[in-house]
């Protein structure tokens, strides 16, 4: 057995790098049983021995400015030189799709170093026949390299538990939802908004963006259908409430609000099914090595995320999972939209049968809710939330709520407000419009028929 990196090539040694840097739960794992000296060049010896003594010190990987601060130690040229070569090498890796197979063969290769030395330490022990020495030795390798976290103790961590950070949750722009889910959405958690084609649920989850932006976060938003710069001009909509279609004619105007703005948006386009969740957490990981760490994902939407297994249900039972894994991982909510039967169009309410493809994507979420808009609903500016699922308080309330698709505001009320009685009213009274528009309809239809 080597006793070194080497034997597996200068690619998967750079590629172990860079899962040091980008994963903070390998990089805890791996730290105790990994040595600067199984990497066969004094580059790479150096990147790793910086890269665990930090963490040793602040409990997470360094970022690359990090890097270069310690660079500036860095005496030998030739030396230098190699180390920022080899860091450029790690950076093109952060999208590898095999890094979960380089973590799984790198961890296995540091316990059996570690089980490695344990049996030829036990050597002289045989001779003197200290086995319950042997036993011990032999023990702590085959641990090494564990899952160091336990869990919950519940008889000693009472006070913990009535903490705020139990559900440290991020709002939404509507107080009905807010108090509905208990704060809004928490850490770890996904919620998703249930629509049928062209009703609005992408304005819903921008909402969401454009108010985590003005509270000061740094919202990071995937697109899978529209293009980077089209999005964002929905949400410079949304922030200044100009319509889309007049928005070039208020550049100052749109200029001078942004730059009130303490939060951040990064948002990125890939190609429909041309991603999957494994690449927007390399993503996430680029964006967390350049200081910017997102406290809401916004992912429109998960249905076009590319997946795994022959079934179409499956597949997406299967992405839905790996969000809400991702969005534990990260410790932050994740909000992501999803499509409804094409029968949903003409319902006053979309309820759970309605969702397209799968019902494992309600067994997952944390918190779903659907938007229905019939014609009369789209002449009026109105629209019907329901709450089809959440963990966090009740569910089955339908909500009402004013749209404007000209500029994406959207504000919902609860059903026994004034606004909500007011636009249920006005919502009401457009079906009746309607009703009355095609009884006028039918009747010149049947006169012209008698004529």
């Amino acid at each position: 057995m080597t006793d070194r990196l080497s034997s597996y090539g200068y690619s998967f040694q750079i590629k172990v790098i860079t899962a040091l840097f980008t994963d903070r739960l390998f990089l805890q794992q791996i730290s105790d049983i990994m040595l600067p000296t199984y990497f066969e060049s004094d580059a790479n010896n150096w990147i790793v021995t910086n890269i665990l003594e930090y963490n040793l010190e602040y409990k997470s990987p360094p970022t690359l400015e990090v890097m270069k601060v310690k660079l500036d130690d860095v005496d030998h040229d030739v030396l230098k030189q190699q180390i920022v070569e080899h860091l450029k090498d790690a950076w093109k890796f952060v999208e590898a799709t095999d890094l979960e197979f380089i973590k799984q063969q790198a961890l296995d290769f540091c316990k059996n170093q570690e089980i490695k030395k344990a049996i030829l330490s036990s050597v002289d022990l045989l001779k003197h026949g200290k086995y319950e020495d042997i036993k011990s030795k032999i023990d702590g390798a085959l641990k090494a390299g564990g899952d160091k976290d336990i869990g919950h103790d519940y008889m000693t961590s009472i006070d913990e538990r009535y903490t705020d950070a139990v559900r440290d949750t991020k709002e939404t722009p509507w107080e009905v939802l807010n108090e509905l889910t208990d704060g809004g959405l928490g850490k770890g958690e996904l919620a998703v908004f249930v629509a049928p084609a062209g009703i609005g649920k992408s304005w819903g989850l921008i909402n969401i963006g454009a108010n985590a932006i003005k509270k000061g976060m740094t919202v990071l938003h995937y697109t899978l259908e529209l293009n980077e710069a089209y999005v964002g001009l929905r949400y410079d909509s949304v922030i200044t409430g100009i319509a889309n279609q007049n928005l070039k004619h208020y550049q100052s105007q749109v200029k001078e609000d942004l730059e009130k703005l303490d939060g951040e948006l990064i948002i990125k386009h890939y190609p429909t099914k041309s991603v999957s969740v494994i690449g927007l957490r390399s993503h996430i990981e680029k964006c967390i090595m350049q200081e910017k760490k997102p406290d809401v994902v916004i992912v429109d939407y998960a249905d076009l995320l590319r997946g795994h297994g022959q079934e179409k249900r499956h597949e997406l039972e299967g992405i839905y999972e790996d969000l809400r894994g991702m969005a534990g991982e990260y410790e932050i909510p994740v909000w992501t939209a999803s499509q409804a039967n094409r029968s949903a169009l003409e319902e006053d309410v979309i309820d759970a049968s309605k969702i397209a493809e799968s019902y494992g994507k309600v067994m997952v979420a944390d918190f779903v809710i659907s938007l229905s808009r019939k014609i009369e609903d789209k002449l009026a500016g109105t629209g019907r939330w329901h709450v089809i699922k959440n963990r966090f308080g009740p569910d089955g309330i339908t909500l009402p709520s004013k749209m404007n698709t000209s500029n994406g505001q959207i504000h919902i009320y609860a059903d026994t407000s004034v606004q909500g009685k007011d636009t249920q009213k006005q919502m009401d009274k457009g079906e009746e419009y309607t009703r009355q528009m095609l009884a006028r309809k039918f009747q010149e239809i049947n006169n012209d028929d008698f004529e």
